[in-house]
């Protein structure tokens, strides 16, 4: 989710501790953390829903732009979404966060709606499972429990949707309450120091208080909120 790399494809098997050195979901005494928070699933469906408006919407002419995560092309931003998908319903049923490669790369031009949507469907019922939220998750920081590392997901999924929608000029779809609800817990399990290294995140961008909730959103997480796609030649 940085704006340097995403989450390495191939690591070494987790601890099952959390890591020094990689940001995890927010285990703080918020109410994201709390055994009686509210359910994140719907918060979670909200930016999936989000993105997956912004997939459909994708074009062939749009495979090759940059986006404001500069080591991916929308192509492979589109590889990420759907290994996150991915990774998350194999992770709620008890497997391990690098089981699951973190951009897929077989999926033809035409096809990655419904890739998106095959692993929607998959997503959605695993996170359905009744005691889902009271299991633990192995995140690739370490394994925490269920509702803190969906509520990480969505900050995740919230930002790539930033991505997506800079990427392909379509800004003004993103929802500004959506970036809203996901700054609490971004800010918890991403301190603004250290950044870089195995720290995947650049420096924070310094964004003003009172600007929209979506710049102050990427700026903490090292996007530059003001980004803008190169033309193409």
């Amino acid at each position: 989710m940085s704006s340097q790399s995403s989450p390495p494809q191939t690591a070494a098997t987790p601890s099952t501790t959390p890591s020094t050195n990689t940001p995890g979901p927010p285990d703080t005494a918020g109410p994201e953390a709390s055994a009686g928070a509210p359910d994140p699933r719907p918060f979670f469906a909200r930016a999936l829903d989000q993105s997956g408006r912004l997939v459909s919407a994708v074009t062939a002419a749009d495979l090759d732009r940059p986006t404001p995560c500069t080591e991916y092309t929308v192509r492979q931003l589109l590889g990420h979404l759907v290994a996150v998908e991915r990774r998350v319903a194999h992770i709620s049923r008890g497997g391990q966060p690098f089981d699951v490669t973190s951009l897929v790369t077989d999926v033809p031009d035409d096809a990655w709606k419904q890739a998106w949507t095959t692993a929607r469907e998959e997503l959605d019922a695993a996170l359905s499972e009744d005691d889902v939220l009271d299991r633990t998750f192995a995140h690739p920081a370490g394994v925490f429990p269920g509702r803190q590392v969906i509520f990480a997901y969505v900050s995740e999924m919230t930002v790539h949707g930033w991505d997506l929608a800079m990427a392909t000029g379509r800004r003004d779809s993103l929802d500004e309450s959506l970036a809203g609800a996901s700054l609490g817990s971004t800010t918890q399990f991403l301190p603004a120091e250290p950044r870089g290294g195995h720290i995947p995140f650049g420096p924070v961008v310094d964004v003003p208080p009172d600007a929209p909730a979506y710049d102050r959103l990427v700026g903490w997480v090292g996007r530059d909120p003001s980004w803008t796609a190169p033309t193409l030649a």
